[in-house]
């Protein structure tokens, strides 16, 4: 796994990723159906979206907090694609199927028609270029186009990702024949760069350096935008959507508890669920992912402790096998990756 997360640090890796679930919202009898639905559902603004582009969002419940966060990517005129998590595949699909029943727009769940493959790393775009007649240099980040991927003709290619490297998402027909072609093909274009397979538990390193959120922990059903510190994504001044009326009073009131990213100074790894406490050993917290982190050779975690704990160098202690192992607050992300060089 180290051998994995390293890769994708310092080259690139391939990622499995085809247990993510895709829905699709278009136009139903009149335009403007499947854009007013896409705005209903999810916190950010996706009007501002050009087609082609993409932006980090979420669906939130009536009460503010987390049903999952989503990818909403703009296809065309009045035409989005969400791309959703897989442990909460099911849960998401029905939940879109029951909030946009009002709306004039037809929902499709793509997720069983596509294997979505993650090339991700410093060397991911070298990689997936000798693959595609798409210009990726022409790709900003969160945005895609369509192209022939391995001859697979108007194939979605996206330069998103969960590694906090630069990076690729392409989705190709999921049968199995394609899909191992594919495979394949990627891992033989990225053979000269030390091109590495990557299983689930280097992504979860790699993004926990990242202070990427994963649904369960840093956010969930019993979580606001607020506590999360995903307001960046919510765009209150859009007009109405599901989750706003409770918002408002939730902001004024002030929250409880912060996402902070701490570091261990004991020897000891904060796992998640371990309980944070304070000096006099009374429980403040939760850590909310944990692990040891291969690009910094530290033991680091997110957790949600209440603000008067969350200035960097705060410190704080962690529960492990009940003992206290002593922590500090720092910044975060952990991890960001270096700016490109310009050439010389």
């Amino acid at each position: 796994m180290i051998a994995e997360h390293k890769a994708v640090r310092g080259s690139v890796g391939v990622f499995d990723v085809s247990h993510m679930g895709d829905i699709r919202i278009r136009s139903g009898k009149q335009p403007g159906g499947a854009l007013a639905a896409t705005q209903h559902i999810t916190m950010n603004d996706a009007s501002k979206l050009a087609i082609g582009q993409a932006q980090y969002s979420a669906m939130l419940y009536p009460e503010g907090t987390f049903v999952d966060d989503v990818i909403v990517h703009r296809l065309g005129e009045d035409d989005y694609l969400l791309v959703i998590n897989a442990g909460t595949r099911e849960k998401d699909i029905n939940w879109v199927r029951e909030n946009t029943k009002g709306f004039d727009c037809v929902v499709e769940d793509l997720s069983d028609a596509y294997t979505q493959l993650a090339i991700q790393g410093p060397r991911a775009a070298e990689v997936v270029q000798k693959l595609t007649d798409a210009d990726l240099s022409t790709i900003k980040n969160y945005w895609f186009t369509h192209g022939a991927v391995c001859g697979l003709k108007n194939t979605l290619l996206a330069r998103t990702g969960y590694t906090g490297e630069d990076g690729f998402e392409i989705y190709v027909p999921s049968d199995v024949a394609t899909s191992e072609r594919v495979w394949n093909q990627v891992v033989e274009s990225g053979r000269g760069f030390g091109i590495v397979p990557c299983g689930l538990g280097a992504r979860n390193t790699l993004r926990l350096e990242s202070k990427m959120a994963l649904y369960g922990h840093e956010i969930s059903d019993k979580i606001n935008v607020w506590e999360s510190g995903l307001d960046r994504y919510c765009k209150m001044e859009k007009g109405d959507f599901i989750g706003r009326a409770a918002l408002e009073p939730a902001k004024t009131a002030g929250v409880k508890r912060t996402l902070v990213g701490i570091e261990m100074i004991d020897r000891g790894i904060a796992r998640d669920e371990y309980c944070c406490c304070d000096e006099r050993g009374e429980r403040i917290g939760v850590v909310t992912s944990g692990s040891p982190s291969p690009t910094l050779g530290k033991n680091i975690a997110l957790a949600y402790v209440p603000p008067p704990f969350s200035a960097i160098g705060t410190i704080i202690y962690v529960e492990i096998r009940g003992q206290k192992y002593k922590a500090q607050v720092v910044a975060t992300p952990f991890y960001k990756r270096p700016k490109k060089q310009a050439a010389a």
